[in-house]
C-alpha cells in the first residue's frame, strides 16, 4: 500500500523537497492533502500535479479563488488554522509533515499526535514550545515522530535501535553532538555587525531556506532553538548536548558513545535526504541527491561557536537550563524579532536584545495546557512588540 501523505507548508523549502521526493516513488507515496499560508499561484501548480483530495488555505478569499479554479473536479477546501488541524486528523492520512514555521505550525502538529499519525517533524517549534506536552501527546496518542531537520535526522541515523522499525534508544550513549555551518558572518568581526542586512543575512553559504530560518542560522538561533528540540525528541538531559561549528557542512551532527567512539552521518546539503529518509524508514530510497565525492573532502574542520557575537546561542542555552516557559518565550521573542528584522525596523543585534529583554521582564509560570502554552506565548510577543511602537 502507497503511504498516505499531508503536507502542513507545501510552499515552503521543505515542502518543495518532500513533495520532490514524493514525486519520485509515485508507487510508494499518495498525496492527500496540503496547505499554503501564501503562494497561491504556486499551491495551483501544486494540486494540478499532485492532485490533493484536501487543501487548506490562511483565509476565505483564498479558498474562494481555489474553488474558482479547480471547481467540482478540484480538492475540497477549507482555510483558517482550525483547517490545519483538520487536515492533520484526516483518517485517510497515514503521515503528516509538519512544515509549517514557526509557532503557528504547533496546534496542527498537536491535533497529528492526538490522531496517532506518524509525523515527519520540520516544524522544530512544536517541540521548542510544546515541551513535554507535546511529548506526551506523542507517547498518548499512539503517533511516531520522525526528525526532518538535517542535524535530528542525522543523530536519529547514528542512535542504536530500541528494536522497533523506527524507535532509538540512548543507550551507552555520551553525548549529543549538533553541527552548525557557522552561518554567513562566522568570520566577520563584530564591529561590522550594525550594518547587517536582510539580503545579506538570508544569504546562506550551504543550505537553501526560507527567509526566517536563514536567519536564525545567521545568529546561531536556529541552532540553540535545536538544542531544545533535542532535549525532547531524544529525551536526553541538556547535558548531553553540545554544538560544534562546522562550516562545510558534510557532517550533519555525531553521536559521541561512553566508549569513546564517534558516529558520525555525512552528505551533501540537501534537505532530501532527511526527507526520504524519514519516509521510507527502515528501508533507504534514492532522494534524487547529487552524491557526496569523498575525494573532494580534503579539509572537514571543526570550531567552537563564538556565543559573543552570537549571543542568540547563549540565550537558548540559559533558556534551556532554565525552564519550559523559559524556552516559549525565548523562541516568541525571537520570531518577533527576526520579523522586524526582515522589515528593517530592528538592527541584527537588536535580534538578541529583544529576546534577552523578554527573557529578563516575562513572568515565568506552569504550563500544563496547550492553551497554557499558546497564552503564555502571546504574552511573551506583547512584550517584544512594545520595542516597535505603533
Amino acid at each position: 500500500m502507497r503511504q498516505r501523505i499531508c503536507v502542513l507548508g507545501a510552499t515552503g523549502s521543505i515542502g518543495d523537497s518532500t513533495l520532490d521526493v514524493v514525486q519520485r516513488h509515485p508507487e510508494r507515496f499518495e498525496v492527500i492533502a496540503l496547505s499554503a499560508y501564501r503562494q497561491m499561484d504556486k499551491l495551483s501548480k501544486l494540486i494540478q500535479t499532485h492532485r490533493p483530495r484536501y487543501v487548506a488555505v490562511a483565509d476565505a478569499a483564498q479558498a474562494a479563488a481555489i474553488e474558482k479554479q479547480f471547481g467540482a473536479s478540484g480538492p475540497a477546501v477549507s482555510h483558517g488554522e482550525q483547517a490545519l488541524s483538520a487536515l492533520a486528523r484526516l483518517p485517510e492520512v497515514d503521515v503528516v509533515v509538519a512544515a509549517i514555521v514557526g509557532a503557528a505550525g504547533m496546534r496542527s502538529t498537536w491535533a497529528a499526535a492526538r490522531a496517532g499519525k506518524r509525523i515527519l517533524l520540520a516544524n522544530k517549534e512544536a517541540l521548542v514550545s510544546g515541551g513535554r506536552f507535546m511529548v506526551d501527546t506523542v507517547k498518548a496518542g499512539g503517533a511516531i515522530l520522525l526528525p526532518l531537520d538535517s542535524e535530528h535526522n542525522a543523530i536519529f541515523q547514528c542512535l542504536p535501535g530500541d528494536g522497533s522499525k523506527t524507535g532509538r534508544t540512548l543507550s551507552g550513549v555520551r553525548k549529543l553532538w549538533l553541527t552548525a555551518s557557522g552561518g554567513p558572518f562566522r568570520t566577520w568581526p563584530a564591529e561590522r555587525f550594525a550594518a547587517i542586512t536582510p539580503e545579506q543575512a538570508v544569504a546562506h553559504p550551504n543550505w537553501v531556506m526560507g527567509r526566517k530560518i536563514s536567519v536564525d542560522s545567521a545568529t546561531l538561533m536556529n541552532k540553540g532553538l535545536e538544542l531544545i528540540e533535542a532535549r525532547w525528541l531524544f529525551d536526553c538531559m541538556p547535558e548531553m548536548l553540545d554544538v560544534v561549528v562546522h562550516p562545510q557542512s558534510v557532517i550533519h551532527s555525531m553521536v559521541e558513545y561512553a566508549d569513546g567512539s564517534f558516529l558520525a552521518q555525512l552528505g551533501s546539503p540537501d534537505m532530501r535526504t532527511p526527507i526520504a529518509h524519514a519516509l521510507a524508514i527502515p528501508e533507504r530510497i534514492s532522494a534524487g541527491v547529487k552524491p557526496m565525492d569523498p575525494w573532494t573532502l580534503t579539509g572537514l574542520t571543526f570550531e567552537r561557536p563564538d556565543l559573543k557575537r552570537f549571543p542568540c546561542l547563549q540565550l537558548a542555552m540559559q533558556a534551556l537550563a532554565s525552564g519550559h516557559a523559559e524556552c516559549v518565550a525565548l523562541n516568541a521573542a525571537n520570531e518577533v524579532a527576526v520579523e522586524a528584522f526582515l522589515e528593517r525596523r530592528c538592527s541584527f543585534q537588536g535580534i538578541s536584545q529583544i529576546v534577552s529583554d523578554v527573557l529578563e521582564r516575562v513572568k515565568v509560570q506552569p504550563l500544563d495546557s496547550l492553551e497554557a502554552i499558546e497564552a503564555f506565548d502571546a504574552e511573551a510577543r506583547r512584550i517584544a512588540a512594545l520595542h516597535f511602537p505603533a
